[in-house]
């Protein structure tokens, strides 16, 4: 649990459309073996410390005649910014995916200085 030192909480949500690769062929539709896609999303706002993200898969589209394997990640999580990282292996098939992402944290404080 992250807890606040102050009643600022910031909240700061999205969709990320990650791919869609039934359109051109991509590789995560093509593809086998272990594959990857990353998205970079900034914060609306700074927030005084990194926040907790939390990831969904809004929309997925996939090929029912193989296995439905992926994992859904935040990686290098900073006071501004966040990737958003999908992976799947092996046969498995994906013509396209959305992730939703929200960002719970601390933002700053007015009432709060820092003198040296």
């Amino acid at each position: 649990m992250k807890r606040l030192r102050n009643h600022i909480t910031g909240i700061d949500q999205g969709d990320e459309t990650l791919f869609m690769d039934y359109e051109n062929g991509g590789e995560m539709w093509t593809g086998e073996g272990n594959r990857e896609r990353r998205a970079t999303v900034r914060f609306s706002e700074k927030y005084n410390a990194n926040p907790s993200v939390m990831l969904t898969v809004s929309l997925w589209d996939v090929d029912y005649s193989t296995n439905i394997r992926s994992e859904v990640v935040a990686e290098n999580i900073s006071k501004t910014k966040f990737d958003i990282v999908f992976r799947t292996w092996g046969n498995t098939r994906i013509a396209q995916a959305r992730v939703s992402w929200m960002a719970i944290g601390e933002m700053e404080d007015e009432d709060v200085w820092d003198v040296p």
